[in-house]
């Protein structure tokens, strides 16, 4: 009987991790998802057979922890990844030393393949702190694991992101819509051709290592794909462009609110383009489709149009 082979994910239970288990179980792996709240993970078990999706404890801050989730296993996908920091040093915690820590861990243990979720905008040259991190990040996984596939996604879309969803919530509450930043480019890119682009990363025959850049079909300035997201909730409030220091005094107080709406490193983050380099491996060379914003993001703006979205029948 064949041995299945064995696929870790940590951060498997967030946002993107989801969709990457799904894809992972589907192609016949055995996939342990590596977290720190394991009792998250119990609802990815239906994704596969019995006993096939395994949630198992691990602590990028744990070596101990991280050396089981990697023993024996032919792929290890890191996801792991913050916007904001809860304590000052988690990206370098979370986004630096984690990475690096999973993939020495990792070449060690003999794995095959490694991908690291990194993200368009990691550069060392970064206006925020998110990015430089993400792109030290990326600096650790490859010299520990040379041979490790970096994916650096756009924007990512989805039912349940918290981008559209964020700003179809606000849409239902606010008099006006604030636009920071509103000429900044973005590429938003589907969160199923993410999951797609990992499981052609790993597949077997797949060429090892590199740097794919992943994005959407269009481009949008953030006022244009704020101006479309209005217009398909039914709703017009007002585009009200905040000057960068009104931006960064609002930001400065929204980041002590728990949840933190907005950051100053993030607002840093939204003053640069966030879009595939030119001539950069994308979608296409993994022989993917990018899926456009308009074919999956009306579906679920729709519950913030008035009445939830529920047409009205005549009295």
């Amino acid at each position: 009987m064949a041995v299945r082979s064995v696929a870790t994910v940590f951060g498997g239970t967030g946002f993107l991790g989801r969709y990457i288990v799904r894809r992972l179980a589907a192609d016949g792996h055995v996939v342990r998802v590596a977290v720190r709240r394991t009792a998250r993970a119990n609802e990815l078990r239906t994704m596969g057979d019995v006993g096939q999706v395994v949630p198992l404890y691990a602590s990028l801050t744990d070596e101990a922890t991280i050396a089981r989730a990697v023993e024996g296993a032919s792929i290890v996908i890191n996801l792991v990844g913050i916007l904001a920091e809860a304590r000052p040093g988690d990206f370098q915690r979370l986004q630096v030393e984690g990475p690096g820590r999973v993939a020495r861990l990792a070449a060690l243990s003999g794995v095959g393949r490694m991908v690291q979720m990194s993200a368009i905008g990691a550069s060392p040259d970064s206006p925020g702190a998110y990015g430089r991190s993400k792109a030290a990040g990326e600096a650790a996984v490859a010299a520990a694991f040379p041979g490790a596939t970096i994916l650096r996604p756009s924007l990512v879309f989805g039912p349940e992101d918290a981008f559209f969803n964020r700003f179809g919530g606000l849409a239902r509450i606010s008099p006006i819509m604030p636009v920071f930043y509103g000429a900044t480019r973005m590429q938003p890119v589907y969160v199923g051709d993410v999951g797609d682009a990992v499981r052609a990363v790993v597949a077997d025959g797949a060429p090892s290592g590199g740097v794919y850049e992943l994005g959407g079909p269009k481009v949008w300035t953030f006022r244009e794909l704020l101006a479309w997201m209005m217009a398909e909730m039914h709703r017009h409030p007002p585009l009200v462009a905040i000057p960068p220091a009104l931006a960064k005094l609002q930001a400065t107080i929204l980041e002590r609110i728990p949840g933190k709406p907005l950051t100053r490193d993030q607002l840093a983050m939204l003053s640069v383009d966030n879009v595939v380099s030119p001539g950069a491996a994308d979608l296409q060379a993994l022989d993917i489709v990018p899926t456009a914003v308009e074919l999956v993001v009306p579906a679920y703006l729709a519950r913030y149009r008035p009445g939830g979205g529920r047409k009205t029948l005549p009295s």
